[in-house]
């Protein structure tokens, strides 16, 4: 495994992230996979207060316990579960955060998250509140670092501005290279690490039926899996270009990858061993997939 620190903080984390948030509940496997991608080097998990309404950092705490030491542990939090279970409202707050943290320390039975991310965000938010809330948690050592999960040039901007955030994980893939146009730059020259999420575009990269993605057309689609599977030679798996598209760029530091099975484990830990893009297949990905902008939260 190959390991980066991210952005300007201690954590040395692997270029393969685990995304729980594909684990699902009833899956004897799970604790089996997540030993298993300890074993094989990933050291940064991530997971969030929201999915299953917190029983996913329940099952990744349990799994995880024995490793702790070893580990890096990511959460996020500002979407807060309603009491009829019908669905989620965004709540940023400062009161909010601070009480959500103990929850979701005690789901996953740790005493302190090494990268808590604010999950989501909009230029409305009372930034400063957010903000608080997260030193006041560094200051109790409830919480290592602290970033934000968002693709918006207007809400990483303010953060960049105001705040000591670690790292930024938005979605980055050649079906989304919307990152491309300013944010990993300005991340890169800023010290604040990425992490990308997405990188397979769903499948859509890989074996999935082209389909509209984003502001592409379905036809585009196709062309970026054929170019995939093109630029896929040596024995690397368009899994594993499509991961490497998006670790090309220095800014990144990690793919945090879904990962539900052992194949699928496999096939991300596979990315390691693959040579990396190189400059000509890189260029030819992009060839056949315009950039587009992000037209929204300038």
């Amino acid at each position: 495994m190959q390991y980066k620190r991210l952005g300007h903080s201690d954590l040395e984390i692997s270029r393969i992230g685990f995304g729980c948030m594909s684990l699902k509940a009833g899956n004897a496997d799970t604790q089996q996979l997540l030993q298993q991608a300890v074993e094989a080097g990933i050291n940064f998990f991530d997971t969030a207060d929201l999915y299953e309404k917190g029983l996913n950092e329940e099952r990744v705490g349990e799994a995880l316990r024995p490793f702790r030491n070893m580990i890096i542990l990511a959460t996020k939090v500002g979407n807060q579960w309603r009491e009829d279970g019908s669905g989620w409202d965004w709540n940023p707050r400062k009161e909010y955060i601070l009480a959500a943290v103990d929850k979701s320390l005690a789901r996953l039975k740790t005493d302190y998250i090494d990268l808590y991310q604010l999950h989501g965000g909009t230029i409305e938010d009372r930034a400063d509140e957010t903000i608080e809330a997260f030193e006041i948690l560094k200051d109790q050592g409830k919480i290592r670092y602290y970033g934000i999960s968002s693709i918006r040039p207007n809400v990483i901007r303010t953060y960049l501005q105001k705040s000591h955030i670690t790292s930024v994980m938005m979605q980055y893939s050649l079906l989304d290279r919307r990152p491309e146009e300013e944010m990993l730059n300005l991340l890169k020259e800023s010290g604040v690490g990425v992490l990308v999420r997405g990188t397979v575009a769903g499948g859509l990269l890989i074996d999935k039926e082209p389909v509209n993605y984003l502001q592409h057309s379905a036809e585009t689609v196709k062309k970026a899996a054929a170019a995939m599977r093109e630029v896929s030679t040596n024995g690397r798996h368009p899994v594993q270009s499509s991961i490497c598209y998006a670790l090309m760029h220095q800014a990144v530091t990690s793919a945090v990858v879904g990962i539900r099975t052992r194949e699928q484990l496999e096939e991300a830990l596979a990315t390691i061993e693959s040579p990396s893009l190189n400059e000509d297949e890189f260029r030819h990905l992009q060839s056949v997939v315009p950039l587009i902008r992000y037209q929204e939260h300038r």
